[in-house]
Parts: structure tokens; sequence; C-alpha cells
């Protein structure tokens, strides 16, 4: 195993490099033709501020949540799933992504005007990045997915403190922890604008504890998650099986958000976490098609996308979802607007497969989902215990209803 591990370790100590620190430093849109397109943005952040309008926040965390808003300009020639950073500073806007506004906002009033200002129909989307990500790195990322995915959504980063260290996962996973409560506070503060007709909450890697243990925390103070939030998205999700099933459970009856999974067995990211954590596999890392995860997946009514044969520019494989331009529209096009997987309307070529209410197809030809009684999924024994584990799983593999 650990002659396995040792090489995407080194993968991973090399990922994140080649660009430049600093970018959030507002230059002057282009002016040459063709324009840019440009993603504005309002981001919340648990993150300490750096005192440096470089990097604006840190990876320590602060006591206090902060509100800013940020235009990010995107190159008007360039290749979907791709984020241009600058080779150099300052970047160039006709080439390169580049931040073109920074303001900071101080009160909740004025974030609501800023809402209002910029809303799509009431759609907002609710970004929750991964491990080992700086603010800058969760800036560019969420304005990939906006204008690639095409989505009719307010974007709202809610971005929490990483070291963006390949050696500090324990502090980044502490760190979710401590920012769980402002994520849902920020939740409850978008859902009480007026403005705001629905959300959609996207997580990826890590983030996606944060986004389940926040919806978690909301379920068992209201007995349901605010019926705003429709739609639920995560993108790799690094939690342990198990664990899902309970903050599954727990984020109470209906209303109850839509919740899509985006899953890769290739995912070396997601193997690394699985040895740190003691060899627990992942939720982002199953086969959805197989059991017991496709009964229990039906049983919740959770659909899940296999993304496994999904050719990535990541040498993770952990990118997936924001990465291919079919993917990143399904999201924007499809999942957000709380639409069923359809023959008609999805095709996204073969060998990307899909459990939509426990039927398993290549998507093109997938059934609609029947949400049923929610469901603890759990982890396959090892092998090594699978005899012994046997003998006990019809008991723990019982669905678990809810007080409707």
């Amino acid at each position: 195993m650990v002659k396995r591990v040792a090489p995407i370790l080194l993968l991973l100590l090399l990922t994140g490099c080649g660009h430049p620190d600093g970018v959030m430093v507002p230059v002057a849109a282009s002016t040459v033709a063709p324009v840019p397109s440009k993603v504005e943005m309002l981001v919340a952040t648990t993150r300490q501020p750096s005192g440096d309008p470089a990097t604006l926040f840190n990876g320590e965390r602060s006591p206090k949540p902060y509100l800013t808003q940020i235009t990010v300009s995107i190159p008007a020639k360039r290749e979907a799933g791709t984020v241009e950073w600058p080779k150099r500073l300052p970047p160039n806007p006709a080439t390169e992504f580049a931040v073109t506004h920074v303001s900071q906002i101080d009160t909740i009033a004025q974030g609501r005007t800023w809402f209002s200002q910029h809303t799509k129909g009431g759609h907002a989307l609710v970004f929750i990045h991964g491990f080992n990500n700086t603010y800058e790195d969760s800036v560019f990322r969420l304005a990939q997915i906006v204008h690639d995915s095409k989505m009719n959504a307010v974007p709202v980063l809610f971005t929490w403190p990483s070291r963006a260290e390949i050696t500090a996962y324990q502090y980044d996973k502490e760190s979710t922890n401590y920012s769980r409560t402002g994520l849902e506070q920020a939740l409850r503060t978008l859902a009480a604008d007026p403005n705001v007709k629905d959300i959609t909450v996207m997580a990826h890697s890590m983030g996606s504890w944060l986004a389940m243990e926040s919806l978690r925390q909301m379920g068992i103070r209201d007995g349901h998650v605010n019926s705003k939030i429709h739609n639920v998205i995560l993108a790799s999700p690094d939690i342990d099986i198990q664990v899902f099933a309970k903050q599954y459970v727990e984020m109470g009856g209906a209303p109850r958000p839509k919740l899509t999974i985006f899953v890769s067995q290739d995912d070396k990211a997601l193997a690394i976490s699985s040895f740190i954590t003691g060899r627990v596999s992942r939720l982002g890392a199953i086969n959805p098609a197989e059991e017991p995860y496709r009964s229990k997946l039906e049983e919740a009514g959770i659909t899940a996308i296999d993304l496994t044969k999904v050719k990535s520019g990541d040498g993770l494989n952990h990118g997936k979802f924001a990465e291919s331009p079919e993917i990143v529209q399904l999201i924007g096009q499809r999942l957000m607007t709380g639409q069923t997987l359809t023959e008609s309307n999805v095709s996204l070529g073969e060998g990307i497969t899909a459990v939509v209410g426990g039927t398993v197809s290549n998507i093109g030809t997938v059934a609609a989902t029947a949400v049923a009684a929610p469901a603890i999924i759990v982890d396959q024994p090892h092998r090594a215990k699978k005899k012994a584990a046997d003998q006990t799983l019809s008991g723990d593999l019982e669905p678990q209803t809810l007080t409707q």
C-alpha cells in the first residue's frame, strides 16, 4: 500500500504549482476584441485577513466572517474547463483570468442590495471548495464553473481556512469543523433575503464534509433544511461513507433538497485521504452500480453520477466535475434547475453512468428519480473481514425512516 501511495503523494506535492501568488489586486479590463466575459460573485469567508491586497485573506482562522464582492475577467478565447492563470503579474485580461474589481461589504443590508442588483431570477449558487485551496484558487475556480456552465444563478463562494499545503490535511479538516456554523449562518442569511427564490449548494472534496455538517446542523435545529435550499451537489466528496449516512439522516425531514453526488473510482486524492484516515472508503470513490450502494441510493433518492471513465487533465482525477465541459454544463443547465436526467435531454457519451433511483445506465437512458425514505449507506467490509461482517450486515443496512 505504501509503495502505491508514495507516487501519488509526489504528484500531490507537485499539484498546484506553476502560477504566481497574489492575483487579487484589480487590473483594468482589457479593451481589445473580443471583449472578455466577467463573473461577479459574493465571497463569504472565515479566513483571516492577510493585510495584503494581493492575497486579501490567508489560511488562518478568523473569529468573525467577512464578505467581499469580486469581479473576475475571463478571456474570450480559451478551452472550457480550464483556468488560465497569469504567467506573470499583472495579468493580461485578454488571455488570462484577472480580478477587475474588489470591494468589501460590511453589512447584511449591503449584501442584499448587491444581490438585488445582480439577481438572475432569484437563483443562487453557494460553492464550497475543497482541501489545499488558497483564497484566490477558490475565486478563480468558481468563476470558471459559473462561466463554463452558463448557469442562471448568482454565485456565492464560501471559502474556509485552508493553509493550501499538502502536509496540512488535518488542519484543513479541523478548519471545516471550525467553519460549519459560519456556513450555516451564511445559508440562513441568504435564504432570508426576499430576493432569493432558491439555493443550490455545491461542494467539492473536503468542502462536502463542511456542506453536509452545516446542513445537518440546520436540520437538527429546525427539523429540516431550509425550504429554499432545493439542490445539494457533492463533487468527489471526501467523506467517510458511514458518517455521510448519519449526516444525511440528521438533515431532517421534508422539505428535503435533491442530492446529487459525482464519484470516480480512479480519484487519487481520495485514495490518499482513505489511507490517511485509516483506509476508510470515501463517498466520492464508491461504485454506485454495486451493492449495497445501488439499493441504498435508491432508498434515499440520491442521484450518483460515475465519472470514472471521464478523461481529465488533472493527474489526480479529483476535479473532473469542473474540468469536463459536458459535466459542468449538466450542473448548470439541469441539476441546478431540479430537472431529471432523461434520454431526450442528456447525452454525455458512452461510459458515463448514473444511478438515479437505483436504475443504472449510460446517461441518456436514465430513469427519473423516485425519492424514497432516507437510508443508511454503509461501506462494504474489507475483504479480509468480509465473511464475518456479512453475518451482521443485514441489520446494519436497514433504512432509517424519519418522522415527516
